[in-house]
């Protein structure tokens, strides 16, 4: 017994050592050639391209969200709703109209578990409207949120940075407008995440 206890702990060993070990530049993450600004200031900025109706981003969700009640405080998070044709675009619409309305939060985990868990069909202002009604949102407020002027110029931006980022997918997170991070397990990817935020605080006391 005690060869196959001692290969248990030799293969735990192994297991935490590849958990553990420290990210790649080329495997787990990418980085990007030119970096592009950001805008958090004195903090690191992590963007979050999603789409409530993605499974994979309803997968991670959970994560973000717990990462998010306890991020370091030199962190700040932004969501960026992604947008790869047209019918992804109201809940573009809806995310800034809420986010507006400071309602946002109140309604992230609704969203999604609209899409993954009741499969409803939210692809249309009006069912929308139903929804967030339905959530305690007043439907005027929303209405006049969702086709504000300042909107278009919203959905405008998120589209003009899913390029510059050159988004393929959901969830992507960019790290201090450098590092990206996509296609990996929810569990990695928190990882990934925590250790490339390490790597750009690093690089930023360096340029001090």
């Amino acid at each position: 017994m005690k060869p196959i206890r001692q290969f248990l702990v030799m293969l735990a060993l192994l297991c935490a050592t590849q958990v553990f070990a420290q990210p790649e530049a080329g495997k787990d993450y990418a980085v990007l050639n030119p970096a592009q600004s950001t805008h958090s200031g004195n903090k690191i900025e992590v963007l979050e391209f999603f789409f409530y109706g993605c499974s994979h981003c309803f997968k991670l969700h959970p994560l973000m969200s717990a990462w998010e009640k306890k991020m370091p405080k030199d962190v700040e998070l932004t969501f960026v709703p992604a947008i790869f044709n047209p019918s992804w675009e109201p809940m573009a619409r809806t995310f800034y109209a809420l986010e507006a309305l400071g309602l946002r939060a109140q309604l992230h985990d609704d969203l999604y578990n609209a899409w993954n868990v009741s499969n409803m069909d939210l692809t249309d202002e009006a069912k929308i409207t139903d929804f967030v009604a339905q959530h305690g949102v007043d439907r005027k407020k929303f209405g006049d949120a969702y086709n504000s002027f300042s909107m278009q110029s919203k959905v405008t931006r998120a589209k003009q940075m899913q390029q510059s980022y050159i988004i393929r997918g959901t969830p992507t997170l960019i790290v201090d407008g450098k590092y990206l991070i996509t296609a990996l397990h929810p569990a990695e990817t928190m990882q990934v995440l925590n250790a490339v935020i390490d790597k750009a605080r690093k690089e930023r006391a360096g340029r001090h």
